[in-house]
């Protein structure tokens, strides 16, 4: 006698109205932060001659607490093709913001980490930013600032304890 099929899955709820007002606020400010007039702006505020993606790098550079990457790992952790953080990491070198060393653990490798030129360029560029979101929120009260800096602080920790779980990046052997 033959296994009946499966019976198919119960129909989710769905999500309740505030996190879809939340889902829709995170893409709405993903795309602000993310658009090409958004980027022009900081890079003539800065003064910084930076695309998009050289910035990307920088700041992920700035994230890691002194601890310098294989190339690799970095496009792993920005989700990018190896080539294009290769790319980048070039001309961020031709122009003084990085630096690349030979790994410890492996010689054929390479560790790469900002200079002081580069953390100087983040540091610009994080403070412009700053500023950015100091006008945006110029009418919120002391309380409000606070408590949106403590649920965002939380949301971003989730988020990337969420998405970054599944992301192994270990030497090659």
């Amino acid at each position: 006698m033959p296994t009946p099929p499966p019976a198919p899955e119960p129909a989710r709820e769905p999500a309740p109205t505030d996190l879809n007002e939340i889902e829709r606020g995170l893409s709405r400010l993903t795309y602000l932060a993310g658009r090409a007039r958004h980027h022009e702006h900081l890079k003539t505020a800065t003064g910084l001659p930076l695309d998009r993606a050289a910035v990307a790098i920088l700041r992920r550079l700035a994230t890691r607490g002194g601890e310098a990457p294989r190339p690799g790992a970095l496009a792993v952790r920005l989700s990018v093709e190896a080539s294009h953080v290769a790319r980048q990491l070039r001309h961020l070198e031709e122009h003084g913001y990085v630096a690349r060393a030979p790994d410890p653990d492996d010689r054929r490798a390479q560790r790469v980490r900002l200079t002081d030129a580069g953390l100087a360029a983040i540091d610009r560029v994080r403070e412009v930013s700053r500023r950015g979101v100091e006008e945006a929120l110029a009418d919120w009260s002391p309380e409000e600032l606070r408590e949106f800096a403590t649920l965002f602080r939380r949301l971003v920790d989730d988020f990337a304890a969420r998405s970054e779980k599944s992301v192994d990046v270990r030497p090659s052997a």
